[in-house]
């Protein structure tokens, strides 16, 4: 796996406490990433499933249940 280096800049009191605390930087900040990014993949497929829900609505169950039978008898 490839890294790269981010840098950020905290407040010198905000430091201090992690100092303190002995907090990890890299750690949570690896951690507060890894969990926006999967809070914008969840957004992103959520917006487009709702966009196919959109586009295929007008479809009758029916109709959706033929396709599927014709697929899964084209296999």
């Amino acid at each position: 796996m490839r890294y790269v280096t981010i840098s950020v800049k905290i407040p010198r009191e905000l430091k201090e406490l992690m100092d303190k605390y002995g907090i990890k930087p890299s750690a949570v900040i690896k951690r507060a990433l890894e969990e926006e990014v999967k809070k914008r993949i969840l957004e992103e497929a959520e917006n487009k499933a709702k966009e196919l829900i959109n586009k295929v609505s007008h479809i009758s169950d029916e109709e959706i249940a033929r396709i599927i039978r014709e697929d899964r008898d084209g296999r």
